[in-house]
């Protein structure tokens, strides 16, 4: 493992970029799956998004954060497993440690661990100890990332390539999104984000969504936000749409995911210079946002 010393993290971040900056060609492209709330389908989203880069020919790791609340597993129907608390311990070897699928491997977190919950770590830097051992070995790597502001999510986030924000209508969930952005650009100078925009019940409502959020960005934090799209709103339990859309492949979810995934790959391949994050300060400014 490697020696983490308490650093301020906006300092740790700009020496490990710079590091890892001169490997562009070499690492894998990280991305951050986050969001301001719970509840809005961020790990339906990385789960779906490992699963359709895998299948068009990428070497794929999604690595679930939420360490000891792991949600993948119980997406994926997977075995829970202390595989996390065994690896940070040096009990097993990474590749012991995942589960795999053809070109994707998971590594999932713990679930309610005891031993995991007693250990003293600063778990965004565990984190990117596994990521920079092992970014050489895949494509990409997804981080289904906790919701919230945590120090360690705002870490991660910063630390990836490229974040997807998921917001759906909810009041809470677009307030809590921005909060999300403008934290992340006032501490860590991230000026870019994608917007994946999810259960939208019309075309109507998406559009004055990422009217309201791309102007409100713009306005006020001087950021961009790259529009991914929508999932349209489904009326189904929540167990049961994430069958069709995780395990099933002749609808339309499936279809529209795997553009959305398409554009995304498209356009960072067309750019593949990785974001040279700028650490700047902004003017701090009470926003309302009206959905």
């Amino acid at each position: 493992m490697l020696s983490l010393k308490k650093t301020n993290p906006t300092d740790w971040l700009v020496s490990q970029n710079k590091y890892h900056s001169k490997k562009t060609n070499l690492k894998a492209k990280t991305i951050s799956v986050t969001a301001g709330k719970g509840g809005v389908g961020k790990t339906s989203v990385a789960v779906k998004m490992a699963k359709v880069l895998s299948d068009s020919g990428y070497k794929v790791l999604l690595l679930d954060c939420d360490t000891n609340l792991s949600n993948t597993v119980v997406k994926l129907g997977l075995p829970i497993t202390n595989y996390f608390y065994d690896l940070i311990s040096a009990q097993k070897d990474f590749d012991e440690c995942l589960h795999k699928d053809g070109r994707l491997h998971i590594l999932a977190g713990c679930n309610g661990s005891i031993d995991l919950f007693k250990k003293s770590l600063e778990i965004d830097r565990v984190i990117i100890d596994i990521l920079v051992n092992h970014e050489k070995d895949y494509d990409y790597i997804i981080l289904d990332c906790p919701a919230g502001i945590t120090k360690e999510t705002l870490t991660l986030n910063a630390y990836s390539d490229y974040r997807f924000v998921i917001v759906t209508p909810d009041k809470s969930s677009v307030t809590d999104s921005y909060s999300l952005i403008k934290i992340l650009n006032k501490e860590f100078g991230v000026n870019e984000n994608h917007l994946l925009i999810n259960k939208t019940s019309s075309d109507a409502q998406y559009q004055r969504m990422i009217k309201t959020l791309s102007e409100t960005v713009e306005t006020f934090l001087k950021c961009r936000l790259h529009i991914l799209g929508r999932i349209s709103k489904e009326e189904l339990p929540d167990d049961q749409f994430d069958r069709v859309l995780l395990h099933q492949e002749n609808n339309s979810l499936h279809k529209n995911f795997v553009n959305i995934i398409k554009k995304f790959t498209d356009e960072i391949e067309c750019n593949s210079t990785v974001q040279t994050m700028h650490y700047e300060g902004h003017n701090e400014q009470d926003v309302r946002l009206t959905v």
